[in-house]
């Protein structure tokens, strides 16, 4: 059973470490509007698997929206300002994300921030992401603001070293993540997602990760 949307709201920040906080259903109050906003993103830009520099497609699908987009191929990783499917502009930032990832940035202490780029992932129950880096970005100064949709996952959160012991952070349905400063190249991940079938997104987990990336 997944739980209630309701049962999240009032809960506190918790600090996870120096610069890194989770705000339990922080977007909760957003997420109709926030849904609405993707529509047409993900028209203009559909799911897709890319390919890792090593030839292999990535288990995770995405898509990206805002001036520049985080895309994978034999080159490398690295951030563009076209969909490589499209060969257009990728699809404007929703304000409604502006201001959600403005407000808990400042929640979490980081005062101005203006993404320039989302990642939006699509991870289907067994998907994982491994533990990696989110080292592309321009500017190490910036935050990076996470935002969960759909079935609940566990967030690994390590170290500076791959080798680190991770937390496991359970994040559910309007969940919101925000690391920065000094925890800013933290390794992360996330497990694989169980089965189950939340009653708003159904079979699915949808995470977006706002960044300034130029």
């Amino acid at each position: 059973m997944i739980q209630s949307d309701l049962d999240l709201f009032g809960s506190q920040p918790q600090s996870l470490a120096s610069q890194v906080m989770l705000l339990p259903g922080f977007a909760l109050p957003e997420v109709e509007v926030l849904l609405d906003a993707l529509r047409p993103v993900l028209r203009a830009a559909p799911f897709r698997h890319m390919q890792t520099p090593g030839g292999l497609h990535m288990a995770v699908a995405l898509s990206n929206c805002g001036s520049l987009g985080w895309v994978s191929d034999a080159r490398g990783y690295r951030y563009s300002p076209l969909d490589p499917l499209s060969g257009k502009p990728w699809p404007a930032l929703p304000e409604v994300l502006l201001t959600l990832a403005a407000r808990a940035a400042s929640q979490a202490g980081f005062e101005g921030f203006v993404p320039d780029a989302c990642l939006v992932n699509h991870y289907l129950p067994g998907t994982r992401l491994s533990l990696h880096q989110d080292r592309n970005e321009q500017d190490f100064s910036q935050p990076i603001v996470s935002i969960s949709l759909g079935l609940p996952a566990v967030f690994l959160l390590g170290g500076m070293q791959r080798s680190d012991r991770p937390q496991h952070v359970p994040l559910s349905h309007g969940d919101v993540m925000v690391w920065g400063g000094e925890d800013r190249l933290r390794f992360h991940g996330v497990l694989p997602i169980k089965p189950g079938k939340h009653e708003r997104m159904g079979e699915r987990r949808i995470n977006l990760t706002l960044r300034k990336a130029g």
